[in-house]
């Protein structure tokens, strides 16, 4: 492997900030990483594994161990009956993967165009988006285990899939570096238009859209939002969508939907599972008083999305942070909602 130091993290995120890594390794091989967890064990220094850095937050001291950045890249693919099992490595580009299934004619992820990073990474936070989930199409992780270096193979029913969860950012956080990601697609499938953007997109359109129109609908959705990374964009250097949306118990949905129509306000929910209801955070950001275009010194509100905490130029991961508590202060002041962020946070 090749180890590099003092390496500026910044560069490497999204959002922009943060400062550098005591050691850093582009691992574009399984001995490269074996290599890496083995100078971290000798060394005792913690090891972070990077992605596309599209979801990421760096503390402005950076991060004193080593970051291991995935690069393995690869996609191959098998015909089954009446699906495709794709077999991409993690260090492949999530949109370049999505579209490659789209040429294919490859249904079941056409909706998770547009979302930056690698497609290592989608498994850990159950990446979803416009009424898909990757949870829908992976049938299986394969990863290196940390603490015995062993490779581990996991089903999709071993992955512990959640609402932007799994084993990987939960119970086994930490333990295990993704090196490739099954997919099962089907040939020929129609394409998912079940969420309120898409279904106001294409109208009444009788005509079923094909893959590659859902796909490019997605990514103009997603520009329209700034969240789409464009060169020179401002308000697309970001980490995404900052907060989960909450999911809570329904005898909490009734008390707290009780107290707001007291006073004259209708928030909007979906369906989450048994007894559960899913919460906009963007309604609750946006009605605890915070507008699009909201600044705290350079860092900011998206103009164009609620959710998107910004960096407006030179903002330090203090003011990123600094904002994040804000917000997440008056929501639960106003609303008695627990706001959990999305992004990672690295040297905190």
């Amino acid at each position: 492997m090749i180890l590099r130091e003092q390496v500026p993290l910044a560069p490497l995120t999204t959002l922009g900030v943060g400062g550098a890594a005591r050691y850093f390794v582009e691992a574009e091989s399984e001995a490269d990483i074996r290599e890496a967890l083995q100078f971290a064990k000798e060394r005792d220094l913690a090891l972070f594994v990077l992605g596309g850095g599209s979801n990421l937050v760096v503390a402005d001291s950076g991060f004193a161990g080593i970051v291991l950045k995935v690069c393995l890249l690869g996609i191959s693919l098998a015909p089954q009956v009446s699906d495709v099992r794709f077999q991409v490595a993690a260090g492949e580009d999530w949109d370049g993967f999505v579209a490659r299934a789209v040429e294919d004619d490859c249904a079941g992820i056409e909706c998770l165009s547009g979302i930056p990073g690698f497609a290592g990474a989608t498994p850990v936070q159950n990446v979803g988006a416009y009424g898909q989930e990757v949870a829908e199409t992976i049938c299986q992780v394969v990863a290196l285990d940390r603490q015995t270096i062993e490779l581990r193979t996991f089903r999709n029913s071993d992955c512990g899939f959640g609402y932007r969860t799994s084993i990987f950012n939960t119970s086994a956080r930490d333990r295990f570096i993704i090196l490739r990601v099954s997919f099962r697609l089907r040939r020929g499938g129609s394409a998912a238009v079940r969420y309120a953007d898409l279904e106001k997109y294409f109208g009444r359109d009788n005509e079923k859209p094909t893959l590659q129109q859902v796909r490019d609908a997605v990514r103009e959705i997603r520009r329209s939002k700034a969240m789409l990374l464009v060169p020179g964009d401002e308000d697309a250097r970001s980490a995404g969508s900052f907060f989960k949306n909450p999911v809570v118990a329904q005898s909490e949905f009734d008390e707290l939907t009780a107290r707001l129509r007291s006073r004259g306000l209708d928030m909007p929910s979906y369906p989450a599972g048994e007894n559960c209801r899913k919460l906009s955070a963007a309604w609750l950001v946006e009605n605890a008083g915070f507008i699009k275009g909201y600044t705290r010194g350079a860092a900011g509100i998206s103009r164009r999305h609620t959710l998107a905490i910004v960096n407006r130029g030179g903002a330090t991961a203090a003011e990123i942070v600094a904002l994040k508590d804000e917000i997440q202060s008056r929501v639960w002041a106003e609303f008695g909602i627990s706001l959990q962020p999305e992004p990672a946070f690295l040297g905190f």
